[in-house]
């Protein structure tokens, strides 16, 4: 006995027609951001201010912390110094001292005053504006990579020198560790310098752009 077949028994699927303009209400949904020349002049630069000091807080806050990876010898990355180089590559002296020196002082006030901060993250950012003023340096990450480990190496030898001008340790145990630390720290700040300098740069030469454009 044959079983009649009923045709249209199977069930097409239903074709889904989509629009040229996309899929309607999801296109809608999408917040179109503006374009940065369009913004209005005060409110680029409370997003700068902002930039500026969340990103300064941020270094100073990830200076105690020790993540996997990001130490040498026990030793981490100087964020403070890598910011105040960041900083400095495209500001006068006066903006690149005074920025070390502000550093240098909240640095105190996690840390201890004695010795103080303030002269070696002051003399980096005085250095490093004059370096880019004379052109003497590009603003690219292996330039900015060699400046953080020269002024690392110089920030610790100034710490150094503040504590045997202290007179109250032996001075060879002194220089003795701080070969160490400073080399340590040279090393592990310039590996990490990019994290820092690569957005705040990219936000700077974006904003740069802007003014101009306005």
């Amino acid at each position: 006995m044959k079983i009649p077949a009923f045709r249209g028994s199977r069930q097409k699927k239903p074709k889904l027609r989509f629009s040229k303009g996309g899929t309607g209400r999801s296109q809608k949904s999408i917040v179109s951001i503006k374009p940065l020349s369009r913004w209005h002049p005060n409110l680029r630069q409370l997003v700068n201010w902002t930039v500026i000091f969340g990103s300064a807080l941020l270094c100073l806050l990830m200076l105690p912390t020790r993540f996997i990876g990001m130490e040498l010898l026990g030793i981490g990355p100087n964020w403070l110094l890598i910011w105040v180089v960041a900083w400095s590559v495209k500001r006068t002296i006066f903006q690149g001292a005074l920025a070390g020196i502000v550093l240098g002082l909240l640095q105190d006030a996690m840390t201890s005053p004695d010795p103080t901060h303030v002269l070696s993250l002051g003399i980096v950012g005085f250095l490093t504006a004059m370096l880019k003023k004379q052109r003497f340096i590009q603003e690219d990450f292996i330039s900015i990579a060699l400046i953080v480990f020269g002024m690392a190496v110089l920030a610790e030898t100034i710490f150094a020198w503040q504590l045997t001008l202290m007179g109250d340790r032996n001075s060879v145990h002194i220089w003795t560790y701080y070969q160490k630390v400073a080399l340590a720290s040279a090393i592990v700040s310039s590996l990490w310098a990019p994290v820092v300098y690569f957005p705040l740069n990219r936000w700077w030469q974006r904003l740069k752009l802007a003014q101009q454009q306005s």
